[in-house]
């Protein structure tokens, strides 16, 4: 009886770490930040034919500063909200 409980309790604490690693904010967090930097680069080496096309506001630049800011703040909330698994029920 103790290994089965012993098992149950392993496979219980591998599900926990499978539950945090898959976290929707990390995986929304990680391509936001990811995506903001190539945006934020492609912003920054803009030509002058680039800012005229958009009126002279440097539209990739803000948008990838915007995404990068999204990313962060999703990766922040995972830091300091990290996913608590429900509790176990009670043992047959």
């Amino acid at each position: 009886m103790s290994e089965l409980h012993h098992e149950v309790s392993e496979l219980q604490r591998k599900s926990a770490t499978a539950a945090r690693l898959f976290d929707i904010r990390r995986i929304i967090g990680g391509l936001f930040a990811v995506y903001g930097v190539i945006v934020t680069i492609a912003g920054i080496t803009a030509s002058d034919a680039d800012l005229e096309k958009a009126q002279g506001i440097n539209i990739n630049l803000w948008t990838g500063l915007a995404m990068l800011a999204l990313g962060v703040f999703f990766l922040v909330w995972l830091k300091l909200r990290p996913l608590i698994p429900p509790p176990a029920g009670p043992a047959e």
